[in-house]
């Protein structure tokens, strides 16, 4: 076996990285010239680097050769124009099936990181699931849809789509957000905080996609990677405070406020011109009642679960956070 992995410096990437290392995988890494290594420094003399882009397919060509299992876990979550979603998400994807392809079979398996985004918002009276027919309602959603649809009509090679909803753990930057607010003393609470959650702890993630790498029972599916554990925004914010120890007060943001608000970060976006999650194309998941997926099919058919359980995940997120000086 021998792995290309895609993203690699990225928060969940990284952590796949960590794994595949932990077992010795032969890996190579498709990095662009500029990438920040600061994540993935210690294991670079373990793997091959090959310089490439999702958008330059000769270079992904290259990339491939010799390899034998793909993890495509490079992805865009932040744009500031709509097309940016696509051309990372689904012409991204169908550069990456096209360069499998071109290996004439060699490549066995191809394990796709998409989002639960591309299946749409889910209650927890109605946990979404892998039969329900997709409604994303957000661009970078579509997009990620976009790039599973890639594969399934094109990926001449056996693959497997993994749809995780929220992810958190060590090196992530979307929820520190949330932890510096609270050493702040401030409860964001969005729409009352009460929008209902599943989450996916970034370790047990990397542990799932890895050994998706060769687990028969995956192939031609799609499944939802996540805990069974499932949430308020309230509740978890409340979580992380009280981990923290701190005291806080609540910060309403009210369901009225969200739009102007995004509007107002696109804007700031477009000055800076560094592209921010909060955004126009981000309100419609912000306003759903709920991300919660039902992740019983992974567990069933293949033996593969999320098992950390929330406080847990939580006080580790803290505690490397606090070691690298981020809170």
């Amino acid at each position: 076996m021998k792995v290309l992995l895609t993203g690699a410096n990225g928060f969940v990437g990284s952590h796949v990285l960590d794994r595949l290392c932990a077992k010795e995988f032969p890996t190579v890494l498709v990095l662009r010239p500029a990438a920040n290594k600061r994540f993935i420094e210690t294991h670079l003399r373990q793997v091959e680097v090959r310089i490439g882009s999702l958008s330059d397919p000769a270079s992904l060509a290259q990339a491939m050769r010799d390899v034998t299992h793909v993890i495509h876990c490079a992805g865009c979550i932040r744009a500031l124009r709509v097309n940016e979603f696509y051309d990372v998400n689904q012409l991204g994807t169908r550069a990456i099936v096209n360069a499998i392809n071109q290996q004439q079979g060699r490549v066995q398996r191809l394990v796709q990181i998409s989002s639960m985004a591309a299946g749409g918002p889910a209650s927890s009276d109605q946990p979404a699931s892998e039969d329900d027919p997709p409604r994303p309602v957000s661009e970078y959603g579509k997009s990620k849809l976009a790039g599973e649809q890639e594969i399934k009509n094109g990926c001449r090679a056996p693959f497997v789509i993994l749809r995780p909803p929220s992810v958190y753990g060590p090196r992530d930057v979307e929820f520190l957000r949330l932890f510096k607010a609270v050493k702040h003393h401030l409860l964001p609470r969005i729409g009352g905080g009460r929008q209902t959650l599943s989450f996916a702890f970034v370790k047990d993630l990397a542990e799932v996609i890895v050994a998706c790498l060769d687990h028969q029972a995956v192939v031609g599916r799609t499944y939802y990677v996540s805990g069974t554990e499932v949430v308020n925004s309230r509740s978890f914010a409340e979580e992380i405070a009280a981990h923290m120890k701190t005291w806080t007060v609540p910060l309403p943001i009210p369901s009225a406020a969200l739009w102007p608000l995004c509007c107002l970060q696109e804007a700031f976006s477009r000055l800076t011109g560094a592209a921010n999650v909060l955004n126009r194309f981000k309100y419609p998941e912000l306003s759903a009642s709920g991300w919660v997926c039902n992740p019983a099919r992974l567990r069933q058919e293949a033996g593969l679960t999320c098992p950390t359980p929330l406080k847990k995940g939580l006080a580790e997120t803290l505690s490397w956070y606090q070691e690298q000086g981020w809170v």
